[in-house]
């Protein structure tokens, strides 16, 4: 009776390392090809070189779990305590290296939502300087506008008191031209 608890026990613990390995999997090849873009630091590489040496450690002790499962040095055939005991610490070194992945994995994730944060604040920067930017370029333009009105407004001005000058100049010289031409009467 407890031998098929302890294989029911094997078997689900081979079941949920499938599962890990599919989602270890999933997770690196969505984080390299999100990190296969330029700005990759050499902290974020070595990140990744250092998950993946453990991911490979990971399938070569789970190679040697299959073998351990395999082997049989017991009579008839079948598996003898330290066929079992063996297994068993090949599965614990596996979990305990996925345990490290996931503490790596978890590190590697903080530093892209750091680098993405950089990369956002960088961009919020430019956009508000690009911002500020334009809205100076439209003052500037209004000035422009407002600089064109006032020098127009003052030209039509000019030209005005040149038009009033020019009018009371030659009312003057009519003035004095009647009163020069005008006979005078001169009482002795």
């Amino acid at each position: 009776m407890a031998k098929p608890m302890a294989f029911n026990r094997v078997n689900q613990l081979l079941h949920s390392m499938k599962k890990f390995t599919f989602f270890t999997f999933f997770v690196l090849i969505s984080i390299c090809a999100n990190a296969q873009q330029s700005n990759d630091s050499l902290a974020y590489q070595l990140q990744r070189a250092k998950i993946n040496s453990m991911l490979a450690q990971r399938t070569q002790k789970f190679g040697q779990y299959s073998e351990s499962l395999a082997m049989h040095t017991g009579i008839f055939g079948l598996q003898t305590k330290k066929d079992i005991r063996r297994s068993n610490d090949i599965l614990i070194d596996i979990i305990k290296t996925d345990d490290d992945i996931y503490k790596q994995l978890k590190i590697l994730l903080e530093f892209r939502a750091f680098q993405q944060n950089q990369v956002q604040s960088h961009s919020s920067e430019v956009e508000e300087s690009r911002i500020g930017y334009m809205i100076t370029i439209n003052k500037l333009r209004k000035q422009v506008e407002q600089f064109k009105t006032a020098s127009q407004k003052q030209e039509e001005d000019e030209e005005k008191t040149i038009r009033a000058f020019i009018i009371a100049l030659a009312a003057m010289l009519v003035l004095l031209l009647f009163l020069l031409t005008r006979p005078r009467n001169v009482k002795v």
